[in-house]
């Protein structure tokens, strides 16, 4: 599970998933079974081993009461990951998201809005599934007939609505273009423009997005890499 936080990754790992070349990375190792949980542990890219759902609540309270200028990541890994990602979920209101990556030929769909570029996507309507939000949004948002292919990843990122705590999870799914014939940016959406780049095109733009959304994209690349080789 990765949760987005100002848009800062915080992952919810298991002990056993961490590879060698993973944790080598972390600037900051901490075990919660010798020292405890403070708001100065949280610089740069932060590892906290032994976490228990107590200690998750606690880590992401001190998040939202004042996130730190010197955070860069947080991973969390624990031995219990279906509880405390349970426990995370019951402290927000979750609220359901699709969106997706479509692709004609060898490039990929992306849209500029709000001054940053994104990827399709919205919330699910009453009795909806995932799979047919995310072919309806990204019709609505662009114009472009879409096919599900497969599943990219899953995101989740929270913000404050009328006093109310959110947690919004986001499927992700990869498409085939049927027809952009009618591709035109959804003005309501204050979506300025489309554009189609190639994975290698793409990079440059990126630098102007989201982790979340560059997380995204690295998820398909990985997906695309494996069945390459």
């Amino acid at each position: 599970m990765i949760i987005f936080f100002d848009d800062r990754p915080f992952r919810i790992v298991r002990t056993n998933e961490l590879t060698t070349a993973e944790t080598s990375a972390f600037d900051h190792i901490v075990d919660l079974r010798l020292e405890k949980l403070q708001k100065s542990m949280f610089t740069g890219h932060v590892l906290f081993l032994n976490v228990t759902s107590t200690s998750a609540i606690q880590a992401i309270s001190l998040l939202e009461k004042e996130l730190p200028k010197e955070m860069l990541s947080v991973t969390l890994a624990t031995r219990e990951k279906a509880e405390v990602e349970d426990k995370v979920k019951s402290m927000y209101k979750v609220i359901k998201a699709a969106g997706g990556v479509v692709v004609k030929g060898d490039k990929w769909l992306f849209m500029f809005r709000r001054k940053k570029w994104d990827l399709p996507k919205g919330k699910l309507d009453k009795g909806e599934n995932s799979k047919k939000a995310a072919v309806r949004e990204i019709e609505e948002e662009t114009g472009v007939k879409a096919l599900v292919r497969d599943k990219i990843c899953t995101t989740w990122h929270t913000y404050t609505m009328n006093n109310n705590r959110i947690l919004k999870r986001t499927k992700w799914y990869l498409f085939d273009c049927l027809d952009d014939s009618n591709m035109q940016p959804q003005a309501e959406e204050q979506i300025e423009k489309l554009e189609w780049y190639s994975p290698t095109e793409a990079k440059s733009i990126l630098i102007n997005s989201f982790s979340s959304i560059r997380y995204v994209v690295d998820s398909l690349k990985k997906i695309q890499n494996l069945k390459e080789q």
